[in-house]
């Protein structure tokens, strides 16, 4: 039987004892041999039991966002909402073109059924709907083969309408493609709408190859994606759990403000890094304090201040409330945040020689901070943390253009999460490929201010034309 404690004269935890209280196998005797001291002795074990269980469970990284179940009640808005009063309302824009003209006129009185008078007075309401008898369109081609008696082979024509081999054409592909991966309605909630709306009969494993050939043909476009991330002045990154065949593997998102990368891996260390980052990144990462984005060989970092203040306020909001030299490190390091922001607030609107001046004092904040001798557990923790990171958390008030935190990334991972809660991640590695491939174009087009379902339309119709997929579209220069 294992004692409560080592030995009388020194009294500490026995790991032991430990592990069977943590693990929930604690002997009824091992209860009652930790109980049975003195009152001194056992309140010092309890407060040692207390502190051991915080350390066990304190978060490495807290999570981006706060578990619905734990967020507090919202406050209750001051005023009405909506516009306010004499706001200038907003209607629905006229329609640039009428398709059908109908006129409504009574023959008698609808109250009295007497006869009417006509006056000639008319007003006009416009009505825009939907056809109700939308329709697949069923096509036959006709494909005629001739001789070439130069290359002495059969020529035929190339069918602009569908990819090759595909039986449904690009318009309905396209649609179907943009419902699942672009919006994240599911696999079968696509099958129910062209079955039963649209008219056209197809299943979810059909459906599901002509998306596999999608990806493969818009692959080009996937990795132009990929280059642009890699040639970024700005990138930020973030992961989350993904589920493959029912196995936890891991979404990599990485996020420009022009571009949109996603990756399925079954790692979360430094292999997906040194995979995605093939040479040196000469821009500025920006990520939070997960340790494999260490082996990024990039210019700049920027580690997330979010993360950092939400340990911060987590530590305040505990039960015992904070203590010792707690308070003193907190409000430094918040204070240090409050002057990089308003000094990246700035801008050029300060001369260079005081911008360097202040960023020099705000890094030797920094390393006092980390240097200094604090007692409160959690103040040692992250000051370890600042002698590591401490200089990446300034990042953005040296650099114009560098965000504080990494709020894109995990942004622009929401429509996989909520994707994920749907359905569940991909039943094979083929699917996970098509899934990364086509919600990256769909993201990144979305990004550059692009309609998805038009460009992803026209590049298919370039390509059964021409036999040549087009170069991924740009954001759209303005006029002028």
């Amino acid at each position: 039987m294992a004692a409560a404690v080592s030995s009388p004269s020194a009294v500490e935890l026995d790991p032991g004892f430990l592990r069977a209280f943590r693990t929930s196998t604690l002997t009824e005797a091992q209860a009652h041999e930790f109980l049975d001291r003195n009152p001194i002795e056992t309140c010092f074990l309890l407060r040692q039991l207390s502190a051991a269980i915080a350390a066990k469970t304190a978060p490495h990284a807290p999570p981006s966002s706060v578990p619905p179940f734990e967020k507090p009640p919202p406050k209750k808005r001051r005023g009405k909402s909506g516009a306010k009063v004499g706001h200038k309302g907003h209607s629905r824009p006229t329609p640039g073109r009428i398709d059908r003209h109908v006129e409504h006129q009574l023959p008698h009185c609808p109250d009295c059924g007497g006869e009417l008078v006509r006056t000639g007075r008319t007003r006009t309401r416009i009505i825009e709907d939907i056809p109700a008898d939308l329709k697949a369109e069923a096509t036959e081609h006709t494909i005629h083969r001739d001789w070439c008696p130069c290359c002495r082979t059969q020529v035929e024509p190339r069918v602009p309408d569908a990819l090759p081999a595909c039986t449904l054409g690009n318009h309905a592909v396209t649609l179907s493609a943009f419902l699942h991966y672009g919006i994240g309605t599911t696999t079968r909630q696509v099958v129910d709408v062209f079955n039963a709306h649209l008219q056209l009969k197809i299943t979810d494993g059909g459906l599901t190859q002509m998306w596999h050939r999608l990806a493969q043909t818009l692959k080009p476009w996937y990795e132009q994606i990929w280059d642009d991330c890699l040639g970024s002045a700005v990138l930020n990154g973030d992961e989350t759990g993904w589920h493959l065949n029912g196995a936890l593997v891991w979404l990599w998102c990485f996020y420009t403000d022009r571009s949109t990368f996603y990756a399925i891996d079954a790692s979360r260390g430094h292999a997906v890094r040194n995979r995605f980052f093939v040479d040196d990144f000469h821009g500025t990462l920006v990520t939070d304090f997960w340790r494999a984005d260490d082996v990024v060989d990039a210019r700049m970092n920027q580690k997330c201040w979010a993360h950092l203040l939400r340990e911060l306020k987590a530590v305040d909001e505990r039960p015992n409330g904070p203590r010792d030299d707690w308070v003193e490190f907190a409000k430094k390091l918040r204070r240090i945040d409050t002057d990089a922001v308003r000094l990246a607030a700035a801008g050029d609107t300060m001369p260079a020689s005081e911008r360097d001046a202040k960023v020099c004092r705000l890094h030797a904040r920094m390393t006092d901070l980390a240097c200094g001798t604090w007692t409160h557990p959690d103040a040692r923790r992250l000051a370890k943390r600042l002698i590591q990171d401490g200089a990446d958390l300034l990042t953005f008030a040296e650099i114009p253009g560098v965000p504080a935190t990494n709020n894109r990334a995990e942004r622009e991972i929401r429509p996989a999460v909520l994707m994920r809660k749907a359905s569940y991640g991909n039943g094979s590695s083929q699917g996970a490929e098509t899934w990364a491939i086509l919600m990256s174009i769909y993201r990144t087009l979305k990004t550059r201010g692009l309609d998805p379902l038009a460009e992803t339309r026209k590049a298919l119709e370039t390509l059964t034309k021409t036999g040549t997929l087009s170069k991924l579209p740009d954001k759209p220069t303005s006029p002028g």
